[in-house]
């Protein structure tokens, strides 16, 4: 049976309730042999860009695993006939440099027709010229900055800057307001002190929360950036202490999240942290310790009881001997191989079973009509390469876990 979906994190998982002990089929230096037994066939690769390494691998490496898994399947069901799909993983460190570099990279090797990744969208941000030039395709499951497939001015005139660039997460644009909504409406929070790591995804995040929480009745009574390369926050949890802020949000990712909940908490503000699918992850609640249960994270897509494909996803990414969890966006990371995958395969099927001379161009064409039942819902893409599924949840700390608190979509 052909499995050609993943599904959205789920909350045991991201508490790291389910442990896979095995080790994955993995070369030391990040690629897979995505084999299916009998090594024939014309070899494509699919990209991988991600931090495998550092404070942010824990996601990164479920981008890289997913990814994997997805290439695995089609070889194994020969879903794209006389193709054998491999990845090639890179480690970008989180670092928008190093993310230049490793698309470069990918870039000059030939059998690349297609790139997964990046996690964060100031990496993102750039490596889209590089291959925007090589027309090659880049779908990303985790960036979420508006810009990037809007343009700066995306609040004032949406104009799409790179044909070759879409993701299967959905945007700030919406995440923000959503977060609001909830801790307006739902948590009937009013004083809002504001935090963000002044790197794109945060400040961006931080941006589109505060425009609709003030567009509520919401009051903003402390904003602060944070660097995020210290763990000492304890200037700012003062400062929010003495605000009267009843709710905190913050822009940025799990490791700073996780000791400036704790310290918020230490400082005397009892008070929940909110962020965005950036701290959604088993290592906030470890990093937050037993002060972070109540705080809130939004994350794309819908919680696992919802999505039928669960249990069989679960049982694949078990029995494919994966040690790390696949995270909070292993169901965007799969079905983003998986639309490379559909597009290789009207490539080839549109040239008499054969890739063509142009076939990173042709698979970047082909990408913008991609449409199948995905993990994720329905994944498609809309004019600007943004994913047309919306579907947003909010998650709160439970018991040491995170537990789904609503789900829905932003009704602006």
């Amino acid at each position: 049976m052909r499995q050609r979906s993943l599904i959205a994190i789920t909350a045991a998982l991201a508490a790291g309730a389910l442990t896979l002990t095995a080790c994955g089929s993995r070369d030391d230096d990040g690629g897979s042999d995505s084999g299916n037994g009998d090594g024939g066939g014309t070899t494509v690769v699919i990209g991988v860009d991600a931090p495998l390494t550092g404070d942010l691998s824990a996601l990164g490496l479920g981008i890289k695993n997913s990814v994997d898994l997805a290439a695995k399947t089609a070889n194994k069901d020969n879903y794209v006939d006389g193709i054998k799909f491999e990845i090639e993983a890179l480690d970008d460190q989180g670092q928008p440099s190093v993310g230049q570099q490793n698309a470069t990279k990918l870039v000059a090797n030939d059998d690349v027709l297609g790139v997964v990744g990046p996690l964060n969208s100031s990496v993102g941000e750039s490596m889209q010229k590089v291959f925007d030039t090589a027309k090659l395709v880049e779908v990303s499951p985790a960036n979420t900055n508006p810009a990037l497939t809007q343009g700066v001015d995306w609040q004032k005139e949406k104009v799409r800057p790179y044909k070759s660039y879409f993701r299967t997460a959905t945007t700030d644009a919406i995440q923000g307001p959503f977060a609001a909504q909830y801790v307006f409406n739902d948590s009937k929070k009013k004083k809002v002190f504001v935090i963000d790591d002044k790197k794109t995804y945060g400040a961006g995040l931080a941006a589109t929360f505060t425009e609709e929480f003030k567009k509520l009745g919401g009051q903003v009574v402390g904003t602060e950036h944070i660097n995020p390369d210290t763990k000492d926050f304890n200037a700012v949890a003062t400062k929010v202490k003495n605000s009267g802020a009843d709710v905190v949000y913050y822009g940025g990712e799990y490791p700073q999240a996780g000791p400036l909940s704790k310290q918020i908490k230490a400082a005397g503000a009892k008070i929940p942290v909110v962020g965005g699918d950036g701290i959604y992850s088993a290592d906030f609640i470890k990093l937050a310790g037993a002060s972070g249960t109540g705080d809130l994270a939004t994350s794309v897509g819908a919680p696992v009881e919802e999505l039928p494909s669960a249990k069989e996803f679960v049982a694949n990414y078990k029995a494919g001997g994966y040690k790390e969890a696949y995270e909070a966006y292993g169901g965007y990371s799969y079905d983003s191989a998986w639309a490379i995958i559909e597009a290789v395969k009207k490539v080839v099927e549109d040239n008499d079973g054969k890739l063509p001379d142009d076939a990173r161009a042709k698979v970047v064409d082909a990408m913008q009509n991609v449409s199948f039942d995905g993990v994720t819902g329905k994944v498609s893409f809309d004019k600007f390469g943004d994913a047309t599924n919306k579907q947003l949840t909010v998650y709160a700390v439970e018991n040491g876990a995170w537990k789904s608190v609503k789900s829905g979509t932003y009704t602006g």
